[in-house]
């Protein structure tokens, strides 16, 4: 039997629900979901495999002007997913325009790679509204299948993935069958407190911060883990520590609760905030945190 492997690269611009997209296709939470633009830093590969198949999704950061050199690693990543794809998923959603950043609008259509235009959140329109969407990214990607999607209700989350088996090239398998991701668990221990540092403070402190794992010592029932919180400034520290520590106490917690699920086992979580100046644009702190410069 012939056997098909791509990888599909899920390109678009932030808060549209890339990130989504693929937990939903890979059927696990491997990117970290908030409602902040931005939440995701780095390119994480989802591996799905059949008997005759193997999809390596790969989710990348939000395409976005950059301010910092962490922006531009960040930008970087999105280029090198447009590049070595067989497949792209560019992801939009009825709230934007689907001309926004117009460069890369050029880029993907100047490729010779083939393209899914996905429209997501769909439940949040009538049919009237998104056949006029479809219509219009028709018109820009003549040779393109678009596709309406909503992640969160899963709608034609299915339909899309049937077509992306399709349109995946004749290939041996990339990867081992049973693997899911590219990316060691610390590298999950990480995001999944910086979540939960998203989902509890404001527009500054979220993109202030980056973690780090100073120690992960595995055990049979126990998993022992020190992870350090990196802000810019001493004010920021105050704030993620909180009053009498109360702060840094519910992020801990939170996470700790979701770091046992991913490890089906107890786990000590301790967490120190330290301070690292202009980190976004330090080469130094970015390479410690996995940034390619």
């Amino acid at each position: 039997m012939t056997h098909k492997a791509g990888f599909v690269n899920i390109i678009g611009n932030p808060n549209v629900g890339k990130s989504t997209i693929m937990n939903s296709m890979v059927g696990e939470k491997l990117s970290i979901v908030t409602p902040k633009a931005q939440t995701t830093r780095h390119r994480i590969l989802g591996i799905v495999s059949g008997d005759n198949y193997q999809i390596v999704f790969s989710d990348t950061p939000g395409i976005l002007k950059p301010n910092y050199k962490l922006h531009k690693s960040m930008l970087k990543q999105v280029d090198e997913a447009i590049e070595d794809a067989d497949i792209i998923l560019y992801i939009t959603d009825v709230n934007e325009s689907i001309d926004k950043n117009k460069n890369y609008i050029e880029k993907l259509k100047d490729s010779p790679i083939t393209k899914l235009i996905i429209i997501n959140k769909t439940d949040l329109i009538d049919k009237e509204k998104l056949d006029s969407l479809i219509a219009n990214c028709k018109n820009i990607f003549p040779e393109s299948e678009v596709i309406g999607t909503s992640a969160i209700k899963g709608i034609n989350i299915i339909e899309t993935y049937k077509k992306i088996i399709e349109l995946l090239p004749e290939n041996p398998p990339f990867y081992p069958k049973d693997e899911l991701t590219d990316k060691p668990l610390r590298f999950f221990v990480a995001e999944t407190i910086r979540e939960k540092i998203f989902l509890n403070y404001g527009k500054e402190i979220p993109y202030s911060v980056e973690i780090g794992i100073d120690s992960y010592t595995e055990g049979d029932d126990l998993d022992k883990i020190k992870a350090i919180i990196y802000v810019e400034r001493e004010s920021q520290k105050g704030i993620i520590i909180g009053h009498k520590g109360q702060e840094l106490k519910k992020i801990g917690i939170q996470a700790r609760q979701e770091i046992e699920k991913i490890t089906g086992k107890k786990v000590f979580l301790e967490l120190n905030v330290k301070i690292a100046k202009n980190w976004k644009e330090s080469d130094k702190f970015l390479r410690k945190f996995g940034y390619q410069l």
